[in-house]
């Protein structure tokens, strides 16, 4: 009859000191502690498979492991062997599940399609995107296996998110469907890279209230306008922010695309400034009038050196997102009044107005024009835009030095 093996206690295993060799301490049912020459004490629980052979199991280190955390695992390794399950098998299967499981979930997949699909784009696209998935989305959905997420568990972090309200006190309904759409990205790419079946931010394409799109505040009396202007003159900030602030009205592109303006982009001999829309994926020329022109060239000795025309180091990096805003309500123009995006409004009423074409005004505003007529546009217009800028900046002129001209709705004379 084989001899029983008395339990152990704490006592015992903490009195147990290391040997020149190896040596165990039995504490019955298979499981002993292995006392090493070095000090350390590792749970070991020694079986016989199936087949006959003799297998062990490895329960951790004691004390991180006590000797009733040991007793348990040892109940349930026995447990599986009455049910023939091999418990090294099973272990090394929950293993390899649970590294299938991380590599699946939400927040590993996110950030993979984060810099393959949204590292491409510009960097405010970048940093919103990422303040979404740090914010909004990986401290919910983070753990879970995408493929079991469920619509309703995205769809209660976008009531969060649609339930919280700007600084204007509205609700940002717009923010919510924009994350709505992103996800519907990271699904598509889930499902592309076989982590998923279906994509679940399609089916709450109707579950948010929709964003009721309102123009951005913007000036349509020319009065304002070349007051603006004079103001804008005498700002006293930084110098590259005024001369931001002063090129904007006269190129009208995006603020965003105005900022990251490179060197390297403008022809100063052809008086033209090309660059890729990030937002459309078009390439877009803006004919310089030799106003705007002026305005890069005073940029030349502050950063010419570096990358960007509008910085605060040297070229290095780009005035930061928000700077026009801000010097705006310096000058004393709130968001009500004009934002940097609104001189893209301001434009296109006036232009219009003063009877300039409207596929001349969108192809200047680098909207997509859908089909090969977008494409023959691009060159059409090309000398047609370069007199359409030209007039423009010198109807600013004129309105900076006071002219009197009736408001831009009355005006029809063509350019």
């Amino acid at each position: 009859m084989p001899k029983l093996a008395i339990p152990l206690t704490d006592t015992k295993i903490r009195n147990a000191k290391p040997k020149e060799k190896t040596y165990t301490l039995a504490d019955g049912g298979g499981m002993y502690l292995e006392i090493a020459p070095t000090g350390s004490k590792i749970w070991r629980m020694s079986y016989k498979q199936t087949s006959g052979k003799t297998n062990r199991l490895s329960f951790g280190a004691y004390p991180l492991v006590s000797l009733l955390e040991a007793r348990e695992k040892r109940s349930a390794a026995r447990k599986q062997i009455i049910d023939g399950i091999d418990p090294s098998e099973s272990k090394k299967a929950e293993k390899v599940a649970k590294i299938q499981a991380l590599s699946n979930s939400f927040e590993e997949v996110a950030w993979e399609w984060f810099n393959i699909k949204i590292k491409t784009l510009s960097e405010t696209h970048q940093n919103r995107t990422r303040s979404y998935l740090e914010n909004d989305l990986i401290p919910y959905l983070g753990k879970k296996n995408i493929a079991n997420i469920k619509a309703k568990e995205l769809l209660d972090c976008l009531r969060k998110i649609e339930s919280r309200k700007n600084n204007r006190g509205q609700r940002v309904t717009e923010t919510a469907n924009r994350v709505r759409s992103l996800m519907s990205g990271l699904w598509r790419f889930a499902i592309q890279t076989s982590r998923a079946e279906r994509d679940i931010a399609r089916d709450l394409l109707d579950a948010l209230e929709k964003h009721v799109s309102k123009n951005f505040a913007h000036i349509v009396d020319p009065k304002i306008l070349g007051k603006l202007m004079r103001d804008i003159d005498s700002y006293d900030g930084s110098l590259a922010t005024k001369a931001a602030l002063k090129l904007l009205p006269l190129v009208f592109t995006r603020p965003g695309e105005l900022r990251h303006a490179r060197w390297s982009d403008v022809n100063f001999e052809t008086k033209e400034w090309r660059f890729l829309v990030t937002k459309t994926g078009i390439d877009h020329i803006v004919p310089l009038s030799d106003q705007a022109i002026q305005i890069l060239e005073s940029m030349r000795p502050l950063n010419g050196a570096g990358e960007y025309i509008f910085s605060t180091k040297s070229g290095r990096q780009p005035i930061s997102d928000g700077t026009l805003n801000k010097a705006l309500k310096l000058l004393g123009y709130q968001n009500d009044v004009i934002q940097p995006h609104g001189f893209r409004h301001t434009a296109a009423t006036a232009l219009a107005e003063l009877g300039w074409g409207e596929d001349k005004i969108e192809r200047q505003l680098s909207h997509v024009v859908p089909g090969v007529k977008g494409k023959y546009q691009k060159a059409k217009y090309l000398e047609d835009r370069r007199m359409m800028m030209i007039a423009w900046a010198n109807y600013i002129d004129s309105l900076k030095e006071g002219a009197v001209v009736p408001p831009i709705r009355q005006v029809r004379t063509a350019g």
